[in-house]
């Protein structure tokens, strides 16, 4: 009641709360979340992930293999063969391998067998590979649970196809080709030329054919026999040839001599090959010392060129033979 002094008057309590410790902004950056989900194949648990960590482990030995095979001969595996009639083929021509791949739980065949025989009687090594790692070791290419890699094929200089004919005691016998863009044409020649006793063959380094799978298997085995040669500039090494006593002789359909008399036949000889539908280009034909012609039906337009150089080869080996027994 008013006036009495007994009433005890407002009083006012402190109910600040102590100052504490911040967070120093933890709980503010745990608001702002983990980022982009991750790709399938940058998680380890996932089947992706698993699937790159195997191909990056192929990969990796791959490039050892490789680099330990650079040091030793400074060629390396450039291309791939896939497939079981392909690997046979080419192991049967004798070509180089690097190393042979075969998918786990391979149904075997003949094929299959043979190419295993011949892999261990050869030392290839053998590798077990995925499915996985087959399809991205051959770019998707049919297999068929195989692959083989083909070391980098190791060309010679021009000097070197004369010292192997000067080795023999024998007149130097070249063969030169001018656009023949078809690797299995160049193995053809090669064929041709080891049946017929060619001491090497010559190609441009540009807008030619080179020593691809596909000319190693057509070759069949004439590629370990008969070296190739790549040149920079086809016209002026056919002219160092020429000033190392060389004579050389183009072949064209147009031409009025024909390689049943073809000139030169018994000394050092090139003979140049153009492709079948342009021919010799202009400046190689300039470059030749004649211009002969192969005699065919007026109702074939042209040979092919690996026809062509089988043809001449054996006119050639048939007059050295009559003049070495004159």
């Amino acid at each position: 009641m008013a006036g009495n002094s007994q009433r005890r008057g407002a009083v006012r309590k402190d109910n600040k709360k102590a100052q504490v410790k911040g967070s120093g902004g933890n709980r503010r950056r745990g608001l702002a979340g983990r980022g982009a989900t991750p790709r399938a194949e940058d998680r380890s648990w996932h089947p992706a992930g698993k699937r790159k960590e195997a191909r990056e482990k192929l990969e990796a030995a791959q490039e050892k293999h490789a680099q330990r095979r650079t040091n030793r001969s400074g060629s390396r595996a450039v291309e791939v063969i896939a497939g079981r009639n392909a690997i046979v083929e080419a192991l049967r021509s004798d070509m180089p391998a690097d190393r042979l791949y075969v998918a786990s739980r391979l149904d075997h065949d003949d094929r299959t067998k043979e190419i295993l025989e011949i892999a261990t009687e050869r030392g290839i090594a053998v590798v077990e590979a995925t499915r996985p790692e087959l399809d991205e070791l051959t770019d998707g290419s049919v297999h068929q649970g195989v692959a083989m890699g083909v070391p980098a094929y190791e060309y010679l200089e021009v000097d070197d196809l004369l010292d192997a004919a000067a080795s023999k005691g024998q007149a130097p016998l070249l063969i030169a080709l001018d656009s023949v863009t078809d690797p299995r044409n160049l193995g053809a020649i090669l064929r041709a030329g080891g049946a017929f006793g060619a001491h090497g063959v010559i190609v441009p380094e540009r807008r030619a054919a080179g020593m691809t799978a596909s000319a190693w298997k057509v070759s069949a085995g004439a590629a370990a026999r008969v070296p190739v040669a790549r040149v920079t500039n086809l016209v002026r090494s056919l002219e160092a040839l020429k000033k190392s006593g060389c004579f050389v002789v183009g072949l064209d359909g147009d031409a009025d001599s024909s390689v049943r008399d073809l000139p030169f036949a018994a000394d050092p000889l090139v003979l140049v090959v153009g492709s079948e539908g342009k021919g010799l280009s202009r400046l190689v034909r300039e470059t030749c010392d004649a211009i002969a012609a192969i005699p065919i039906s007026t109702t074939v337009e042209s040979l092919n060129a690996a026809v062509a150089a089988g043809i001449t080869l054996y006119e050639v080996a048939a007059a050295r033979s009559e003049d070495a027994s004159a």
